[in-house]
Parts: C-alpha cells; structure tokens; sequence
C-alpha cells in the first residue's frame, strides 16, 4: 500500500493595498481584496530535526514580493494579479503546487463576496516555473 506525505505553508485573508476593476459612478467598489494562499513545499521543510530559518521555507520575501505585485498600479481584473502572484510564487524551486484564492467584497451595497481560485499541481506548478515569461509583465524581470 502506498503511502503518502505532503505539507503545505497557509496565508489565509491577506488583507491587499490595490486597485482592481472598473466601476461606474452607481456601481459598488469593494472596500477590501483577501488573498488566501496554500503553498505545497518539501516535507522535510516543515519536519525538521532541528530548528533554524535555514530549514524552512521562508515566505516573508514572496509575501513583500506580492504586496510589491499588489500595488504596483491599476489592474482591470483579479485574474491578472492572481497570475503575477502565480508567477512570483513559481519563481521559488522550493514551492511545489499553488493554490490561490482572492476575494474581493462587497459585491453589492455592503454584501456578498466574489472570488476566484486557482490551484496548480507540481506538474502545472513547473510548467509556468518554465514558462515565467509568459505571465510576468516586462517590468517584472
């Protein structure tokens, strides 16, 4: 019987600083953009036999790397600053899978949430790591 392990690192409702959509002067602008992240890494770097940054997989660089992505101007859709979030997680070898989740409310006069949600294997996590290129603007490299 095969066995299997995996670990994952979870940055649930990070809280955005950006600017997405377009909205007319009757439309709701939501106030608030959560970011949900769950990042598939090595086994070995959440068991470790000893304790020390160096054995870890230290997120605070990609989490300054995305509020970086966040800010970095007016986007029309989430889905373009999902994809550059995508892209900045795959630039690390450590990370193995990727699911994103952004949610942006309200949606409609102070209610309701809309999200979207990715989630990219090791087979698709390598493949846009290979294919960086293709989804990071130029001022990104």
């Amino acid at each position: 019987m095969k066995h299997s392990s995996s670990a994952v690192i979870e940055l649930q409702g990070l809280q955005l600083i950006t600017d997405i959509g377009t909205y007319g002067p009757h439309e709701t602008k939501p106030d608030v953009h959560l970011l949900d992240l769950t990042l598939g890494v090595d086994v070995h770097q959440v068991l470790i036999a000893q304790d020390g940054m160096a054995h870890v997989f230290d997120y605070d660089p990609l989490i300054k790397e995305i509020d970086r992505l966040a800010a970095d101007g007016h986007y029309e859709t989430q889905e373009r600053l999902m994809t550059r979030i995508a892209g900045a997680c795959a630039a690390y070898p450590a990370i193995r899978s990727i699911e994103i989740g952004l949610k942006k409310f309200p949606v409609r006069e102070g209610n309701g949430s809309l999200g979207v949600r990715l989630s990219l294997d090791e087979v698709a996590t390598q493949s846009l790591r290979s294919d960086h290129t293709k989804v990071t603007d130029p001022k990104d490299r």
